[in-house]
């Protein structure tokens, strides 16, 4: 006899109430990564907020 696997139920009950924190996560993440890693290094010597924390 197949012992009952709670796995699936909870991951889909979760998913049902967690989903829009994750895709918002996801989407953010993927800003913040696309963002920072189109600065250079010209940016960085103009910034208001590296200057301020390079005393």
């Amino acid at each position: 006899m197949r012992k009952f696997d709670p796995w699936p139920v909870f991951f889909k009950r979760e998913w049902k109430r967690n989903w829009p924190f994750l895709v918002g996560f996801a989407v953010t993440g993927t800003l913040i990564t696309k963002f920072s890693l189109g600065l250079t290094e010209e940016d960085a010597k103009n910034s208001n907020f590296v200057k301020a924390h390079n005393r």
